[in-house]
């Protein structure tokens, strides 16, 4: 299956460096080339899930697939199905601006497949080393996707990005190399791979864990956003093309937060649970506040969306740390609930620019008489976001902050006030934009069915989840928890 996955792969980056000359036609030649990959992989992912045992190693186990690992590679496909629909018509606009080269189109679509690929052999890994390799590969494949704009500012931008992701997994290998030290100290066999890990983790020295997970984090944490090592993440989601913003929020944030979750899983098993737990409730109280305060003065709707992911991953962070097996539950909803809502405010905020050409709140008058289905996807998505009633956040949100009250009423405060401060950020900025209106009314943007289509589904799909649980939700996250050791 694991195999399937690497070939068609490799067959939709053949048939896209075919010798063609680029023109409109062609860049609907890669796009179609990417729909057709992300729904291979969609569908490749069902049948793993449905028919394969788990969990299953594969090329001498360090490959594994399990039901976490399942249940990411889920949602990174589904986004990038809906994120290659939208590109279909998002792109050519770009093209019909300028705002990129038509000869760059191979080169944009060949990262973005290659990205999509590396993203699922990221989750399906089992050794931490190959996941650092892994993980380094996106930050190098997500740069080349911000760069392809022609704007001097998204160079900078991505530079930036690399700079600091990269300079922070530095940390985690000296954390691997300490871990890799410990497992043969304490079995004579050193390993990497996580299940193994779990096995021997009760023979792990609980302060040279400690030191290790420190160290493994710093790196982890930089490829989710947390403060302090988040300076690079609303730069680069606001300069990069909208359907490359949802992938960097929706897919790549999720590549850190899985890799903290897992090696939680691992100290959960050890002593060194108690202390490990403090350090990640501190930061991600800290990354919350920090994103709080960052949103308010802001008047640039894709920064605003982008300061909103930090600090739901520092939320995703405070709920790992506390640990408990109903507390783990909700983080696991919360991570599709963040993916599927902030992909509907950045394909929404992408029709806005290319209407207003600009990305400022004061420039957006007349939403609702020139595209009202972007309005009101903003205007939905703000609500879910800050987790308004019968939307998927409000679940996630009000569960963790339960258990949240029972672990220390003075943090559940903080976090309550960090909240409304977030909220007010959101409404401030819908209240000045919805009555503006221009003196001159300004040329209507048509926006393709392509760029509608997903955002209807998102809308759909975030409404369902905000009423409704799926049976068969429920049960995959409560056996995610259980695989997990808790």
């Amino acid at each position: 299956m694991l195999a399937a996955y690497l070939i068609s792969g490799l067959l939709v980056m053949g048939f896209m460096f075919l010798r063609f000359s680029l023109s409109s036609k062609r860049a609907d030649y890669l796009n179609t080339l990417a729909i057709a990959h992300s729904v291979i992989y969609l569908i490749l992912t069902v049948v793993t899930l449905i028919y394969l045992p788990q969990p299953s190693f594969f090329f001498n186990r360090y490959l594994m697939v399990d039901p976490l690992s399942v249940y990411e590679v889920l949602i990174a496909c589904v986004i990038f199905l809906l994120a290659s629909l939208y590109a279909r018509g998002y792109v050519r606009r770009l093209v019909q601006s300028g705002e990129i080269e038509v000869r760059e189109l191979r080169l944009f679509y060949a990262a973005y497949n290659l990205l999509l690929v590396v993203v699922v052999f990221a989750f399906y890994c089992n050794n931490m080393a190959l996941f650092w390799i892994l993980l380094e590969l996106t930050t190098i494949l997500s740069a080349v996707l911000i760069v392809t704009l022609n704007a001097k500012e998204n160079i900078v931008a991505a530079l930036k990005y690399v700079f600091t992701a990269s300079t922070a997994m530095i940390f985690s290998i000296i954390g691997l190399i300490i871990l890799f030290a410990l497992t043969r100290q304490a079995t004579g066999t050193g390993t990497l791979n996580w299940d193994v890990l779990m096995q021997q983790a009760g023979s792990l020295s609980p302060r040279l864990f400690t030191f290790a997970f420190i160290f493994v984090f710093v790196g982890f944490a930089a490829k989710a956003g947390i403060v302090p090592f988040h300076t690079w993440l609303p730069q680069a989601h606001a300069k990069a093309p909208s359907v490359i913003s949802v992938l960097l929020s929706a897919v790549l944030l999720n590549i850190g937060i899985y890799g903290i979750l897992r090696l939680y899983a691992v100290a959960h098993l050890t002593p060194a649970w108690h202390p490990v737990s403090l350090i990640l409730i501190g930061f991600g109280v800290l990354t919350i506040a920090v994103a709080a305060l960052s949103m308010l003065p802001r008047g640039n709707v894709k920064k605003l969306i982008a300061f909103s992911s930090i600090e739901h991953m520092g939320f995703l962070l405070v709920g790992i740390g506390l640990g408990t097996p109903i507390v783990l539950f909700w983080v696991l909803f919360h991570i599709l609930a963040h993916a599927l809502v902030k992909t509907q405010l950045f394909f929404s905020s992408g029709i806005l620019h290319q209407q207003y050409h600009s990305n400022q709140f004061e420039d957006m008058k007349d939403i609702f008489t020139l595209q009202p289905l972007a309005a009101w996807g903003l205007i939905t998505g703000s609500m879910a976001i800050i987790g308004v009633p019968f939307f998927p956040v409000f679940l996630s949100k009000l569960n963790i902050l339960i258990q949240l009250g029972n672990f220390s009423l003075p943090l559940l405060f903080v976090i309550l006030l960090c909240f409304l401060l977030v909220a007010a950020a959101f409404a401030a900025i819908l209240i000045r934009t919805i009555p503006q209106t221009a003196e001159t009314k300004p040329a209507q943007y048509h926006v393709s069915l392509s760029m509608r289509l997903p955002i209807i589904a998102l809308f759909a799909a975030i409404v369902m989840l905000g009423v409704y649980f799926p049976t068969g939700l429920h049960t995959m996250l409560t056996k995610i928890v259980g695989s997990l050791g808790f």
